[in-house]
């Protein structure tokens, strides 16, 4: 049987794992921070519609620039944003691909705050960027002094910013954002995948959008939307941003079927992200019960929870999957992390803890 070790495979991918999380048939998958809640009936239905409609025509290429579908994007996020502003493609993951493929490359580096999103090396390997793994403190926060420091030691070509930090939970203070594009040579992306959940008065960096060409927010409609499956991302920054990923982007990159179900979903938004509340109460629920029992928790603006295990951590998760609980081991020793999804499920998981503290 042929390996890769059998082929000419590049020689800094040799020995790389891809990315992703276990998919197991457990009772309470709670390991990929999926929204647990179905698409209601009303949406399903708005969706097959659409994507019916354009069945007919799949003869023909889709509109590769998305127009409608990032005007619907723009109206979305407000701010007195445009279809200018905004770009779409098969999920943030793509969008960030494509940011590094414009702005960084052979020859320049990406810098990222860990323990923060691991799919960002793997972005940075796959397009030949040097990648900078940057630290954090040891409460996994990043401070303004911390942040200016470790840029302009390493002068990166792209910064990476998580807020809400995943795997930790935790929004950026808008300070660190601000410092950080003040002294930053390049760009500064800022993934804020799980926006939506952040709590009460937590700011967004779209405000920052005006007077920094050099800022891009990155969002995605798998979590508050419940679309991971409809697989789309998108971008906020200058139009002249817009004007460099299309530099890059594959011809007709897009789906005129995901764009369909993506506009049909935007229209029904005030559905979709009904949830989004509900998610929120669960999240609280159990950061909450675990410090009550003990644990270490990192606060949450996402929709899954950073908690402390005693001894090692893949015992623990192994344990918890034993009893029909399937979380996320990140790598962090001592730690896991879970999604908040139903009231049922974090039932399950709060009855499943207690296995770890027999």
């Amino acid at each position: 049987m042929t390996t890769l070790d059998d082929l000419p495979i590049r020689d800094d991918l040799r020995g790389r794992s891809p990315y992703g999380a276990p998919q197991l048939d457990v009772a309470v998958r709670l390991n990929t921070n999926e929204n647990s809640y179905p698409v209601p009936d009303a949406v399903v239905d708005a969706i097959g519609k659409a994507v019916a409609a354009e069945l007919r025509d799949l003869n023909r290429y889709p509109d590769r620039d998305a127009l409608a579908l990032r005007a619907d994007l723009a109206d979305y996020l407000g701010h007195g944003l445009t279809t200018g502003h905004v770009w779409a493609a098969n999920g943030s993951n793509e969008i960030q691909q494509q940011l590094l493929q414009a702005f960084a490359g052979p020859g320049r580096v990406a810098l990222g705050f860990t323990p923060a999103y691991s799919m960002h090396p793997l972005l940075a390997l796959g397009t030949g960027t040097g990648w900078i793994a940057g630290r954090r403190g040891a409460d996994f926060g990043l401070t303004v002094d911390d942040a200016v420091s470790q840029v302009r030691a390493h002068h990166p070509d792209v910064v990476f910013l998580c807020s809400p930090n995943n795997p930790t939970g935790t929004a950026l203070d808008p300070a660190v954002i601000g410092a950080v594009l003040d002294v930053a040579p390049g760009m500064v992306v800022v993934d804020e995948a799980y926006a939506e959940f952040a709590r009460a008065g937590t700011r967004t960096a779209l405000e920052l959008l005006p007077g920094h060409p050099r800022l891009v927010v990155t969002r995605t409609m798998s979590k508050a939307f419940g679309f991971a499956g409809g697989r789309l991302g998108y971008l906020a920054a200058d139009p002249a941003v817009v004007d460099a990923v299309q530099l890059v982007r594959l011809p007709y990159h897009l789906s005129a079927l995901t764009q369909a179900a993506a506009r049909a979903a935007l229209a029904h938004r005030d559905v979709l992200l009904a949830t989004v509340a509900a998610i929120r109460e669960q999240r609280d629920r159990i950061v909450t019960e675990l410090r009550r029992r003990g644990h270490r928790v990192a606060d949450s603006d996402a929709n899954f929870v950073l908690f402390s295990v005693d001894g090692d951590q893949a015992v623990a998760w192994q344990a918890l999957l034993d009893a029909g609980v399937l979380v996320r081991d990140v790598g962090l020793p001592g730690w896991l992390r879970v999604t908040a999804g139903t009231p049922a499920e974090t039932d399950a998981l709060l009855s499943a803890m207690e296995v770890l503290s027999r």
